[in-house]
């Protein structure tokens, strides 16, 4: 079973927050606001989705590649998929 199942409310709550910062950065766009409101806005929703991205890392890491009873060759495809992850995320 995902270790998201077991985080899923929060992570959606978390995934909620973003969308109505995402929304008010299209409002903010729309309306004209100040270059400053509108950095503002890009920052924190580049702050929540980074967060997001480090919980769900954090699951994923302590689930796949801490568990006692994972075979090296799964290990190191669980290694290959979050470096994979890592580096779409951080282009």
């Amino acid at each position: 079973m995902p270790h998201t199942i077991h985080d899923k409310k929060k992570l959606l709550a978390r995934v909620r927050r973003i969308k109505g910062q995402v929304q008010s950065l299209e409002a903010a766009l729309e309306d004209e606001k100040e270059c400053a409101a509108v950095l503002q806005q890009i920052a924190a929703v580049r702050g929540a989705v980074s967060g997001l991205m480090a919980e769900v890392l954090e699951g994923h890491l302590r689930e796949h590649l801490g568990a006692d009873d994972v075979s090296p060759a799964q290990r190191q495809s669980d290694l290959e998929e979050v470096v994979s992850a890592l580096r779409s995320y951080l282009k």
